[in-house]
């Protein structure tokens, strides 16, 4: 969605009348604000399924002439891509205007809602493949002249596609020095046919806990099939635990597979 998109939904909260600025005419000056401080899903990774509508919260700092009536302008945070913050940035952004108490008569203390959508009935603010990865921070203000006050370089998140990981561990039980397969399968969320798919070429770590440890070694590393499938084979040691581990990838967030128990006899 355009930033100026955003701004317009913004506009209600101080009933603007003049947005649409004359093109011969300069451009209203915005609320003498800035911004700072701002954390998203509190500095956490964004992480989103393919069909549920994950809600964020989003914190931050206006600073304002002490002059500055609160009640006449709104903000709103926002996730941009682009060299700066402006009208026709790409951004992602919540239904509604931050909520803001005053701190002093300089600062107010803002949160917001923002929502991230892989599916709904509006397909303008749907989320799609390519809206996975790295987005810069940032906010406006809106006042009742129509003015808009940028501030971008607030800070980065990620929005990453949520993945699934399986493993299984064959046959069970299994006689101490024979072969052991360990199948498995690597998925991801799919925003744009809002499934999961499976996630190929991807490097994941076969991990083993030997009963009454405390922790996992590695034992290998496999690589995912091009439909996200996993098999290799270990030698049966010793009774354990069995999981595979996948890193993330600049898209798409970490997972660990649930842990299958061997009994070795």
């Amino acid at each position: 969605m355009r930033i100026r998109a955003l701004v317009l939904a913004a506009s209600g909260a101080v009933a603007l009348t003049a947005l649409a600025v004359p093109a011969a005419q300069a451009a209203p000056a915005g609320p003498a604000v800035t911004f700072s401080g701002l954390k998203v899903n509190s500095g956490k990774n964004i992480v989103v399924g393919p069909t549920t509508t994950l809600t964020v919260t989003a914190a931050y700092t206006v600073t304002k002439p002490a002059s500055l009536d609160p009640n006449t302008f709104a903000s709103m945070p926002v996730l941009y891509r682009g060299t700066t913050l402006g009208d026709d940035s790409d951004g992602l952004a919540g239904d509604d205007v931050a909520t803001c108490t005053t701190s002093s008569s300089t600062v107010l203390k803002c949160t917001a809602k923002i929502q991230f959508r892989p599916k709904s009935s509006d397909v303008d603010i749907d989320l799609t493949n390519a809206d996975a990865g790295s987005w810069k921070l940032g906010a406006f203000a809106v006042n009742a002249g129509g003015g808009v006050t940028y501030q971008g370089g607030l800070g980065t998140t990620k929005l990453l596609r949520r993945a699934t990981l399986t493993a299984d561990a064959t046959p069970e039980p299994v006689k101490k020095g024979k072969t052991l397969t360990v199948s498995g399968k690597l998925s991801r969320a799919n925003w744009d046919t809002n499934t999961y798919a499976g996630y190929g070429t991807q490097s994941v770590k076969l991990q083993f806990k030997k009963k009454g440890a405390t922790a996992y070694t590695t034992v290998k590393t496999v690589t995912t099939s091009s439909t996200g499938t996993l098999k290799t084979t270990v030698t049966a040691s010793a009774d354990g635990y069995y999981r595979y581990v996948f890193a993330g990838s600049s898209t798409t967030a970490p997972v660990n597979s649930a842990a299958d128990y061997i009994d070795v006899q």
